[in-house]
């Protein structure tokens, strides 16, 4: 159970500015898992993945599913994010601390 649920508008707010704003879906060229990115700079990427996208990706699928075993991620999907950046899909930079 949380020890901390955020109420305030304000908090809130800073919430969905940390978790999800500015996110580019990117589709992995291989299974077409579909996740949010955002780069803040060249060695930064944010990643969420979504359950349908974490149910799709056979790297994922083939752990174990035992606590949060997806800190390694899917190199696949990495190569695919790589990419989207080179071809100018994803944009490089933080934005208001975001």
């Amino acid at each position: 159970m949380a020890s901390f649920v955020p109420t305030s508008a304000d908090t809130l707010e800073d919430q969905r500015l940390y978790t999800s704003a500015r996110l580019t879906e990117v589709a992995c060229l291989d299974c077409l898992a579909r996740v949010g990115v955002k780069k803040n700079s060249d060695h930064h990427t944010s990643i969420q993945w979504s359950r349908e996208a974490r149910e799709s990706c056979p790297e994922l699928s083939r752990r174990d599913g035992r606590g949060r075993d997806y800190h390694q991620g899917c190199p696949r999907l990495l190569a695919s994010i790589e990419t989207a950046v080179r071809e100018g899909q994803v944009d490089i930079g933080a934005e208001d601390g975001y």
